[in-house]
């Protein structure tokens, strides 16, 4: 059994009702890597993306953000 890094991003904006488009323009983080992490497709995530992501959704734990999951091998 292994485990996978998963970003909740989509979740998260869905809750704050909010679109991809509108967190880049408020967090100046790209479209395409916003787009890549709420489709679980992108490998590299940069703390400074997470940190902006952060500040505009207002949440204060990371686990909100980010978890893992086991899967089966």
């Amino acid at each position: 059994m292994g485990r996978v890094v998963v970003i909740k991003l989509k979740e998260l904006l869905l809750d704050k009702g909010m679109t991809i488009r509108k967190l880049s323009r408020l967090s100046d983080v790209r479209h395409a890597a916003l787009s890549e992490l709420a489709n679980q497709k992108r490998i590299n995530v940069h703390f400074h993306h997470l940190t902006r992501i952060a500040d505009v959704l207002e949440i204060d734990d990371m686990d909100q953000i980010i978890t893992f999951e086991k899967i089966e091998d």
